[in-house]
């Protein structure tokens, strides 16, 4: 039974603010009703896409060539979706909705990280821009073809909502009123509690687990990680519970540490601002100029500095800086000999040039591709033997 201070609206145990599927604002086009409720259906519509099934090729940090081991999109997406579970279900919210958002909320991502975002934002400046979260509207929207009725998955208007809203300290892309081609959205009310679940979780496993990769790919060390406060507070956790462990075990405990030591103060801190406030609706959870779901400020302060300890010495580290400017580099030139010659784009792309526009077409075909493929392509147009 859900505690008596909590308000509810659903027999299932759904706290007071989480997001209903009954009340959902719906889809573009009517939906036959299934045994599953709607934002059930968007998670699966979601993992049944093309957009999906490419993640598993595109970087997160390490590009996919480098190590099996390392994570892709694909890895840090189900990853974010099994800690934003976690946390919907401990605070009573729509956990169906919170997973189809996880899972949907990298699919606008470019080749290369946000190498290649940085690419085709500066090459589109003059075009309509670039941003990955819209992006990723536009390919559940318009670029997956699913149904003969229609373009795009037809997905819920607040699942659409939420990856629009989307933000990280590496892409907020502000508040106010957003346009973007055909999109029309007011950032300034506040997202859903269950996107801004997705937003933490999606921050909690970056830091963490691109620590797992960098102390694998020796790009950074456990002495300099101990210097930051948030790492060395696991670490001693780990060694009081278990003692001396082997380098691998030990790291992975502390990850491990750290993942239950974020999202406990996450749980800790959201619960308090429930009361504060109090928050007894979702129409309390937009009004609020802040977000409901967060780290305790000292907390916040400490993952501060480490993500700045992994700016510093992972995300510049001369090796994945060489990849870096290596992908933007494969990204610039794949978009100007597409717009210079946009008959060598597949035939599908030719009418989606027709239809969209050359800088947007070409745009989204390079953003829809994997690492591997965007590397087979460069390969293709500027090596003299390599076969077409």
């Amino acid at each position: 039974m859900p505690p008596a201070n909590e308000h509810t609206n659903d027999p299932a145990g759904l706290a007071a603010y989480a997001a209903d599927p009954k009340k959902s604002r719906g889809r573009r086009y009517p939906d036959e009703p299934d045994y599953r409720n709607p934002y059930q259906r968007d998670r699966d519509r979601i993992i049944h896409s093309t957009a999906f099934r490419r993640l598993e090729y595109k970087t997160q940090v390490f590009v996919n060539h480098e190590g099996d081991y390392y994570r892709t999109r694909l890895t840090h997406t189900l990853e974010v979706a099994q800690i934003a579970r976690s946390i919907s279900r401990a605070l009573r919210l729509n956990e169906d909705l919170t997973e189809a958002v996880a899972l949907a909320h990298d699919l606008g991502h470019t080749p290369f990280g946000h190498s290649g975002e940085e690419a085709l934002r500066e090459l589109m400046k003059d075009h309509g821009g670039f941003e990955h979260n819209f992006q990723g509207l536009w390919v559940v929207d318009r670029l997956e073809k699913r149904y003969p009725g229609f373009d795009g998955l037809n997905l819920t208007w607040e699942l659409r909502e939420s990856m629009v809203k989307h933000h990280s300290r590496y892409d907020d892309t502000g508040k106010g009123r957003i346009y973007w081609g055909e999109y029309d959205f007011d950032r300034q009310t506040s997202p859903l509690m269950e996107a801004q679940v997705v937003d933490l979780s999606d921050a909690i496993a970056y830091d963490s687990h691109d620590i797992d990769d960098g102390l694998t790919a020796g790009f950074i060390d456990e002495e300099s990680l101990m210097e930051v406060p948030l790492f060395a507070e696991s670490a001693a956790k780990v060694e009081k519970k278990y003692g001396k462990l082997g380098t691998t075990l030990r790291h992975r405990q502390i990850v491990r540490e750290l993942i239950n030591i974020e999202v406990t103060d996450v749980l800790d801190e959201t619960r308090k601002r429930i009361k504060e406030e109090p928050i007894t609706s979702v129409e309390d959870v937009r009004r609020l100029r802040r977000d409901v779901v967060g780290f305790s400020p000292e907390r916040q302060v400490a993952k501060n500095e480490l993500e700045d300890f992994l700016m510093e010495r992972l995300y510049s580290h001369h090796r994945v800086r060489r990849m870096a400017i290596k992908a933007r580099r494969f990204v610039t030139e794949l978009f100007k000999v597409y717009v210079a010659e946009p008959s060598q784009l597949p035939p599908e792309f030719q009418r989606h040039v027709a239809d969209v526009g050359l800088e947007r077409g070409v745009c989204d075909y390079i953003a829809g591709m994997t690492d591997r493929y965007a590397q087979d392509e460069y390969k293709k147009l500027f090596y003299p033997y390599e076969r077409t």
